[in-house]
């Protein structure tokens, strides 16, 4: 990381409007002019990074190669006018591009221009979606999806893709419509491997593989692809049945507005929701990590009106959706980059490779896209993140676990609902059974923990102590309450039940009833309930419910050992009388 001083992101806003809507407007007050050739030579590798990756991309979302170039064009000039992020580069992913293909393929057959219309479609869509959610300041989104359901998606997007690449390594038809019936289809294809086909797709992933390793943020795809082109215009390859790209269009693309309407093609919309909800999770979380490492911060809701415009300079384009990824970021970032400036410098390279280089394309194999492919899925399957959450958490592993079966069986769109679906049960599980710790007094002090974590804590004779570590709401009183009576029912001699509602940000009305109740049934039994520490609002919510007159003053001057002083002083004065 540089010692130089890099842009900020200021928090202020002196530029008033524009400057919050324009990031750039705010940091090109501070660039300085050392910053461009770094940003010139980061903006190059990227380009040359970015052309061979988005062909393979463009055609495994079953569009033609040239359309994944556009992407990179015109959305790292439109993420670079609106996105906080100095070193994220937008463009397509492999998720996402999987995502189109196998949902887009039941829409459009084997329509070549509808399939290119609905994919555009889906960008607009995916457009107007992010704009949504920014003007409702829906930025929260990203925290709805954890990590655990993230890693497994990835990974069974990772099967999935590698899946639908293998048959091309190998030179075969393949076919099928999920992971297993792909997986038998090329089993029973295996005899009529090419070998041709597969001696250049596994030399490909080998120079790949070592490249990437020896010369790591440079462009070893486009080597690769240089290469590949070389030998089958030497070696006559394609007369051994290597297939190739074509014919490449020559020139920058032309506008295009979608054709289709939302009304003609059913399923456009799901496929565009999982398409936004992907590409804000990725481009974020890539994000953020950048941010972290040069010490800066990101805008989570800008970052929605950028992911917008992006997708909007597609749609127009002949594109398909796009998003920020960690891999294609992290090329622009090792090379140096300082800003989005870089982006700009990128697609300004692809542009002269379009106008002037594009013959050159047309002996590429694709074997080489697919090897391309392979080699840029594997870091989707993330093992050791894997191997952590089973050594942490066997519950967690086995969440990440159904999100991957689930995009295996049921495909990759299928596969993110269910990851959200997931998502939010396990939120719900989380919450509606909520930890209640019993407490003791630590010895020593006139302070209260849980007893089953610190067993030499002293429980206080004749009380009961217990902490909800959640707010109390509707769906998980009952499972409160059950807590407490178990624990009610396992004491000997019991006087006073003391509620700690210090970690309870928030109760609803049903909370309120359900220790109203509490108060009720241990009254028929000579036990008192006491509440201490609670929360204002809670306190006010309460009182509203009437609960002070019930159970006796709760404001903030009563704490856990003042309720318990005044109950041995009754005590005492009990067992005087």
């Amino acid at each position: 990381m540089s010692n130089q001083k890099e842009p900020s992101v200021p928090t202020s806003n002196p530029a008033g409007k524009w400057a919050t809507l324009l990031p750039p407007t705010r940091w090109l007050r501070q660039y300085e002019p050392a910053w461009f050739a770094s940003d010139l030579i980061s903006g190059v590798t990227l380009a040359a990074y970015a052309i061979p990756v988005a062909l393979a991309y463009a055609t495994l979302a079953g569009l033609p190669p040239h359309y994944g170039v556009y992407c990179y064009l015109l959305g790292g000039i439109a993420y670079a006018l609106f996105g906080t992020s100095r070193q994220l580069a937008v463009g397509p992913t492999s998720a996402i591009a999987m995502l189109v293909s196998t949902t887009v393929a039941g829409m459009a057959g084997s329509d070549a221009a509808r399939w290119a219309e609905i994919a555009s479609l889906t960008a607009l869509v995916v457009a107007v979606l992010s704009v949504l959610a920014w003007l409702f300041r829906l930025s929260g989104l990203v925290n709805f999806i954890s990590q655990t359901i993230l890693t497994g998606f990835k990974a069974g997007a990772a099967l999935t893709i590698a899946m639908t690449q293998l048959p091309k390594l190998f030179g075969v038809a393949g076919g099928g419509d999920n992971f297993f019936e792909r997986a038998w289809v090329l089993v029973r294809q295996l005899g009529q491997t090419n070998l041709v086909v597969l001696a250049l797709g596994i030399v490909a992933i080998l120079i790949l593989i070592v490249g990437n390793k020896l010369l790591p943020g440079r462009p070893v795809a486009l080597g690769v692809v240089a290469l590949a082109i070389s030998a089958v215009s030497v070696l006559g390859l394609v007369d051994r049945g290597v297939s190739v790209v074509g014919e490449f269009p020559v020139g920058l693309p032309s506008y295009s507005w979608p054709s289709l309407r939302l009304r003609d093609v059913d399923g456009v919309i799901p496929l565009a929701a999982a398409c936004f909800l992907l590409a804000y999770v990725e481009g974020v979380s890539a994000a953020r990590t950048l941010a972290d490492k040069h010490g800066y911060k990101i805008d989570p809701r800008q970052e929605l009106l950028a992911l917008g415009a992006a997708n909007l300079s597609v749609a127009f384009f002949h594109g398909f959706p796009i998003a920020g990824g960690l891999s294609q970021s992290s090329v622009n970032d090792k090379a140096g980059a300082r800003s989005s400036l870089s982006l700009v410098v990128a697609s300004v390279t692809i542009g002269v490779c379009l106008l002037f280089l594009t013959g050159l394309l047309s002996n590429l194999p694709n074997v080489v896209l697919a090897a391309i492919v392979l080699v840029a899925v594997r870091g989707l399957f993330d093992v050791v993140a894997l191997r952590h959450l089973w050594q942490v958490s066997r519950f967690e592993f086995s969440i990440a676990l159904v999100a991957l079966i689930g995009v295996l069986v049921l495909g990759i769109l299928k596969g993110v609902l269910v990851a959200v679906i997931v998502s939010v049960l396990m939120l719900i599980a989380t919450a509606a059974r909520p930890h209640v710790a019993f407490l003791g007094r630590i010895p020593g002090s006139r302070r209260y923990s849980d007893l089953a974590r610190h067993p030499d804590n002293e429980p206080i004779c004749g009380a009961l102590i217990f902490r909800v570590e959640a707010s109390l709401l509707y769906f998980n009183i009952e499972h409160v309450r059950n807590r407490v009576w178990e624990e009610v029912s396992n004491a000997d001699t019991l006087r006073v039940v003391i509620c700690d509602l210090s970690n309870s940000p928030y109760i609803d009305v049903a909370g309120a009833d359900m220790l109203a109740g509490l108060h009720q049934e241990f009254e028929t039994q000579g036990v008192r309930l006491r509440i201490v520490e609670a929360h204002g609002k809670v306190r006010d919510l309460l009182r509203a419910e009437g609960l002070e007159e019930q159970v006796g003053y709760f404001g903030r001057h009563i704490s856990i050992d003042q309720a318990i002083s005044e109950f041995d002083e009754e005590s005492a004065s009990e067992a005087e009388r």
